[in-house]
């Protein structure tokens, strides 16, 4: 596998698709980085039985994160839905 500097089928910079991703309604955000906290697991336990350890400890560790993130992000859904 290639680990690209860029997405391939996305025109913009990274920084563009970050101010794009903020722009999403919250709950949709937050489908997204579970999505990509799911990912993040996947790549940790291919790396795992790799041998890489530290590599593995590091994604899930940043799957951890990116999950919570998307329970924080669930929560400002929840406050802000009945005004939507």
């Amino acid at each position: 596998m290639v680990h690209r500097e860029e997405i391939e089928r996305y025109s913009g910079t990274l920084v563009e698709l970050a101010s794009e991703l903020g722009d999403l309604r919250y709950d949709a955000l937050a489908m997204f980085l579970r999505a990509l906290s799911e990912k993040l697991e996947q790549d940790a336990a291919a790396d795992l039985d790799r041998g890489r350890i530290k590599l593995s400890s590091a994604l899930q560790e940043s799957a951890a994160s990116v999950k919570s993130a998307a329970c924080e992000i669930e929560r400002a859904w929840s406050i802000c839905v009945r005004y939507m």
